[in-house]
């Protein structure tokens, strides 16, 4: 066995570990770190497939955004675990069938693409072109599909754009202020001196000979 057949099964070991620990731990901040985990054994494991463009893509996209959103949404919520734990051992035999199905499925398609396609002879001296599938990948994206790529990239502005004015928009419950409006604010406006007497005559009352009390402001 060689060092890269040795990764692939340290690899793929730790992924099954992690995505197993996915479904089992009971916090969820602890069941979305394992899910990180298996994402970064995914990654290498593609890397290993010569598939870096995919690791790449995984690492950024779904352990850089998608889960660091999920783990601030989850210690935010604060979830009740108990409540959510309330019928699992009711509805765990059609999980378990559906999960052994799904297995049994991927288990087929993939030993079945593991099954290695007869080599084709090749002439005496030739050696195989190493190539790089991001390098293609990039060349194919920015020449025959460059008109879909810009326009997925308008539609994915557009979506941003209309998220943040949705959320922007302003709501009569709450106070605004606007910012520039502090910033011209002038000593006069903020503070405003009222001269007061120190001592005020209280007003005498009828039908009384008591002396007038002064009253201090």
């Amino acid at each position: 066995m060689d060092a890269k057949t040795g990764l692939f099964y340290v690899f793929a070991a730790v992924l099954l570990f992690a995505a197993f620990r996915v479904i089992t731990a009971r916090n969820p901040v602890h069941a979305a770190l394992y899910l990180v985990l298996a994402f970064f054994q995914a990654a290498a494991v593609w890397i290993l497939l010569k598939a870096e463009f995919l690791a790449i893509t995984l690492v950024l996209v779904y352990v850089g955004a998608v889960m660091v959103l999920f783990l601030f949404v989850v210690m935010m919520l604060d979830i009740n675990i108990d409540s959510v734990r309330k019928g699992f051992w009711k509805h765990f035999p059609l999980a378990g069938t559906v999960g052994a199905i799904i297995a049994l499925e991927m288990s087929y398609v993939l030993m079945g693409g593991f099954r290695e396609p007869p080599k084709a002879a090749s002439a005496p001296g030739q050696i195989g072109a190493q190539v790089s599938n991001t390098k293609e990948l990039g060349k194919l994206l920015y020449s025959e599909y460059l008109y879909p790529l810009e326009v997925a990239a308008v539609i994915l502005l557009v979506a941003m754009i209309a998220a943040i004015a949705l959320t922007l928009r302003q709501r009569k419950d709450t106070k605004y202020i606007n910012p520039s409006d502090q910033i011209r604010v002038k000593r006069g406006d903020r503070v405003s001196l009222v001269k007061m007497k120190s001592v005020v005559a209280a007003p005498a009352t009828l039908g009384t000979t008591a002396p007038v009390e002064e009253k201090q402001s």
